[in-house]
């Protein structure tokens, strides 16, 4: 893939994700996107050839973005990896700061699209799964290094978690308030045998 390829193709992704956050995928059309990329038609169906395969690799970036963002969460220096997955889980409030807005396409998304397309369902279903498995690889990580107390199952634990935070997540949208999120906060903390006082560090 050329760069410049690579590149009006993350174009047209970036545009469509920061109108799909806001209107839902079934909401947007793709003149809309189209317009506000500046890119034709003809160049769209160049790069994707349906709008749900434009989904799919919508879906498919995100997922790459995050997975990326994880990974500078949880290997940064001079800190244990329970600190690096607090912080994590910490992002989550800092991110949903708006309320009525969110920046993640699996909250977003997932009910949406769930019923609406089973090639966009089943990337976000193994995007999904590869976070869950990735947190499950820090929580392994932690209780090694002795920051976390041992766990019977860390995958179970990493699972428990996200599935928590994402319904967190979707409840401050409807409540427009961190309630929830500071709920997923405690419940958190307790989940991984922390003290109950254990807060963020920012």
């Amino acid at each position: 893939m050329t760069t410049e390829h690579h590149n009006v193709r993350q174009h047209i992704l970036d545009t469509g994700k920061t109108i799909i956050l806001g209107k839902g995928f079934a909401g947007v059309g793709l003149n809309e996107i189209l317009t506000a990329a500046g890119v034709p038609k003809g160049s769209f169906y160049h790069y994707f050839k349906s709008k749900e395969l434009f989904g799919v690799a919508l879906l498919e970036d995100h997922v790459e973005q995050y997975l990326a963002r994880i990974e500078r969460l949880l290997g940064q220096q001079g800190q244990n990896a329970a600190q690096s997955l607090l912080d994590y889980w910490a992002s989550w409030e800092d991110r949903s700061a708006g309320y009525s807005d969110c920046s993640c396409l699996v909250v977003k998304l997932g009910s949406e699209v769930a019923d609406m397309s089973e090639a966009m369902r089943s990337a976000l279903l193994d995007g999904t799964n590869r976070i869950v498995a990735r947190l499950a690889d820090g929580i392994v990580q932690a209780v090694a290094e002795g920051s976390l107390p041992p766990t019977s199952d860390a995958a179970h634990t990493a699972l428990a978690l996200y599935q928590m935070w994402l319904g967190a997540a979707m409840l401050t949208k409807l409540r427009r308030e961190p309630s929830a999120l500071r709920a997923a906060w405690r419940a958190t903390v307790a989940m991984l045998g922390l003290p109950p006082d254990t807060r963020p560090r920012h």
